[in-house]
């Protein structure tokens, strides 16, 4: 097993709450297999809470054992060549049991097939919409996993939401569960983060367009906001050449230059990360360390310093003192299809790109360089900076 993706999913020493949770969804999902109507385990929490954790101990007891019939599934494909690389590894593994949702589905629908459990990392990137093109023409993925399996045990973080095809909220879970029975697990701790708490919440106030205030100076976790992007990628390869796993991201609205489509910004120019089709996730490649990462590559992975840029989507209000989403100059369309079943605010919408930020943001266990394209933006949270030191 890659040393790296072991660090990341598997923990040799579990904490306290993570030990009790894992007995408590075991519990429950005892008492599913023995039950005659299906039910559903939702393991709930935010960005580097553990549960990808806590998933994989029990992907670990279940599927290893040959009394049940299980499969994982995840519908991120950096995700799924990680989870196909872990599993090779893990004794009585079956890693054809590893599948993307769609696969999984028109598999046994076609063949009639059933199963024990079916665990399902980053469930909300579950299609709750037909997706033809993906060829998946179903309604709604987790009503189909729900249908072929006695126990789904789903994980859901509800702040990494940002598509539309992809769309999830309480709500809607309920609605999709329905009369089945169901439990929440909630994961309120965070692991992934050297940060504290308030530093976590600067964080998400940030994202939320709430008033701008200096980052906390209460834990080991490393800040430095840059005026230049150029300057930030420089320290990123430092960090990468001191600590590995190290990478630049953004967030869309780059405008294209010259016919290129790269992150463009004062000294720095650097292409978009790419889908391989090779087996090592993007996350992991230290070739990467010449590309910048988006959602579509990091989502679940984690870094050991994250140097951000925040898009020309994001602007600043001087009235308010507050960083701004400005939906117009997101580029990347793919949030905005429309949806015959759900009607989408221009809050929503600006709740999805903040979403993005949010958990690119999050990425790094050790520290968060930050620069900003908007020039009035970048200048307030400099000067923030300063104010803190």
């Amino acid at each position: 097993m890659n040393e790296i993706l072991k660090a990341q999913f598997f923990v040799d020493d579990l904490s306290d709450d993570q030990k009790a949770k894992i007995t408590d969804i075991n519990n429950y999902i005892e008492k599913g297999l023995n039950d005659k109507s299906h039910s559903i385990a939702i393991i709930e929490g935010g960005a580097g809470t553990g549960k990808s954790v806590v998933l994989m101990e029990l992907v670990r007891q279940y599927m290893t054992d040959k009394r049940y019939k299980t499969a994982l599934v995840v519908n991120h494909p950096e995700l799924y060549k990680a989870y196909r690389d872990i599993g090779e590894a893990i004794p009585n593994m079956n890693v054809k049991s590893i599948l993307r949702p769609t696969a999984l589905i028109n598999d046994a629908q076609k063949n009639h097939k059933k199963y024990d459990v079916i665990f399902v990392d980053e469930a909300h990137l579950l299609y709750s919409k037909s997706e033809p093109y993906a060829h998946y023409r179903g309604q709604n993925q987790l009503t189909d996993l729900m249908s072929m399996a006695k126990v789904v045990v789903a994980v859901y973080d509800f702040d990494q939401v940002f598509q539309s095809k992809m769309y999830w909220d309480k709500e809607l879970l309920f609605k999709t569960i329905g009369k089945d029975p169901y439990k929440v697990f909630d994961m309120d701790f965070q692991y992934r983060m050297v940060a504290s708490d308030e530093q976590v919440a600067w964080m998400d106030d940030l994202s939320a367009e709430k008033p701008l205030k200096a980052f906390p100076n209460n834990s080991d976790f490393e800040f430095k906001v840059f005026d230049k992007a150029g300057d930030l990628f420089e320290t990123i390869k430092k960090r990468n050449k001191e600590f590995g796993m190290s990478r630049v991201v953004a967030t869309s609205g780059f405008p294209r230059i010259d016919g290129r489509h790269n992150v463009e910004m004062d000294t720095f120019s650097l292409p978009w990360d790419e889908w391989d089709p090779q087996r090592t996730p993007w996350a992991k490649r230290e070739g990467s360390i010449t590309q910048v990462g988006t959602i579509y590559t990091l989502q679940g992975f984690d870094l050991n310093y994250v140097g951000m840029i925040i898009g020309p989507s994001f602007g600043y209000d001087k009235k308010t003192d507050t960083m701004t989403i400005i939906p117009e100059k997101y580029s990347h369309k793919e949030i905005f299809k429309k949806r015959k079943d759900i009607q989408f605010s221009q809050d929503e919408y600006k709740t999805f790109i903040a979403n993005v930020l949010n958990v690119l943001m999050k990425r790094g266990k050790y520290g968060l360089y930050l620069t900003a394209y908007d020039p009035a933006l970048r200048q307030r949270l400099m000067e923030l900076d300063e104010d803190r030191k």
